[in-house]
Order: structure tokens, then C-alpha cells, then sequence
């Protein structure tokens, strides 16, 4: 009896856990780009207490990258994804370890190497939005 009281009444089936519409590389890209500036600023500023600061967030954006990578490769991108552009779980593993060489280094390179990677899956991204 209690069983069909809190029964649901409807099954609601999606593809992924909200509408699409919230994914967006556009976030794991900004906070790339906020990394590429620190490591900017830090190579043009000598002081020691600035240097350290810099250093603080840019391994607090890059763990952000990470995050939103992480996101964007286990709850959007689904296996016909997977099928039509074979090099995205490579793309994303590149990309995740780019991030954490950023977190590494405070040559301007490397962020710049991150966002190369992130241009290149927000492009599959968008290809994909447009399939929708």
C-alpha cells in the first residue's frame, strides 16, 4: 500500500543531469586564460610577496580548468560523441595534464599550450551543439 503511495507517478528520462545549455568550454577557457596572465604577471614582477600570491592563483585557476574540464568530458560528451570524434578522451587527457603543468611552471608557454587544447575541444564542442 505504501509502496504505491510514493511510487512515481511519471519516469523522466535525460541525457545528461541538466539541459545542455549549462555546458560550455567557455568556462574551463577563462579560467586558462587567468592562468596565462598570472604566470604574465609573475615573470614581470620581482617582488617576492607578489610572486607568491601569483602563484597561489594560478594553481587555484588551474584546478578550476581541471574541474570544469572534468565536467564537460563525464556529463556532456556522451558515447556518439566518443564515436564521431575518436581523439575527445585523448583531447581531454592532454588537456588535464596541460592544466597540470601550468599548475608546475610559471612560463606564459604553458598556459598558452593549455588554451591551444581547450580551442580545440570547445571546436568539437560547438560542432556538436550545431548536430543538436
Amino acid at each position: 500500500m505504501f509502496s504505491r503511495l510514493f511510487a512515481p507517478r511519471a519516469t523522466a528520462h535525460a541525457h545528461c543531469d541538466l539541459p545542455c545549455g549549462v555546458y560550455d568550454p567557455a568556462q574551463a577557457r577563462i579560467e586558462a586564460e587567468s592562468v596565462k596572465a598570472t604566470q604574465e604577471k609573475y615573470q614581470a614582477n620581482e617582488d617576492p610577496q607578489f610572486r607568491t600570491r601569483a602563484l597561489v592563483i594560478k594553481e587555484e585557476r588551474a584546478e578550476l580548468v581541471k574541474h570544469h574540464l572534468s565536467v564537460l568530458h563525464t556529463d556532456y560528451f556522451k558515447a556518439p560523441h566518443f564515436e564521431k570524434y575518436p581523439q575527445l578522451h585523448d583531447l581531454f587527457n592532454r588537456a588535464g595534464k596541460a592544466a597540470s603543468a601550468t599548475k608546475a611552471s610559471t612560463d606564459p608557454a604553458t598556459g598558452q599550450a593549455l588554451l591551444d587544447l581547450i580551442a580545440e575541444i570547445d571546436a568539437i564542442f560547438w560542432e556538436t551543439k550545431k548536430a543538436a
